[in-house]
């Protein structure tokens, strides 16, 4: 085999491993689609939100992000099918943000058995 070619096989190795690892510098083209993903959620929370409700927004990522990720992809799906009629305020959000709550309100039951020997 030539040193070409046993580089190559190394290198497609080493991509397959990091691939199976979830190591994000496996492929830069998922890194640029995230990238750009991320970029027109970004433009599409700037064109619906004002400045009041993306702090809040921006604080809320901070301390439960799952929750924020819900609630722009729901802003994100509100602007795609023209429900918004304007900038959302920080009220407004802050109403979103209690809709989101309550469909993701997780009830907890204590059961305390007793058992008698």
């Amino acid at each position: 085999m030539a040193d070409e070619e046993l580089e190559a096989l190394r290198q497609r190795r080493l991509g397959e491993i990091r691939a199976e690892h979830g190591d994000p510098s496996a492929d830069p083209s998922q890194q640029e689609a995230k990238q750009r993903e991320a970029e027109i959620r970004n433009t599409i929370l700037a064109q619906v939100l004002d400045q009041a409700a993306r702090a809040r927004l921006s604080n809320l990522a901070l301390v439960k992000p799952d929750k924020a990720k819900a609630v722009e992809n729901y802003l994100i799906q509100m602007a795609r099918f023209g429900q918004l009629a304007g900038k959302v305020s920080e009220q407004g959000l802050i109403e979103i943000l209690e809709k989101v709550s309550q469909q993701t309100e997780k009830k907890t039951t204590v059961k305390i058995i007793f058992l008698l020997i």
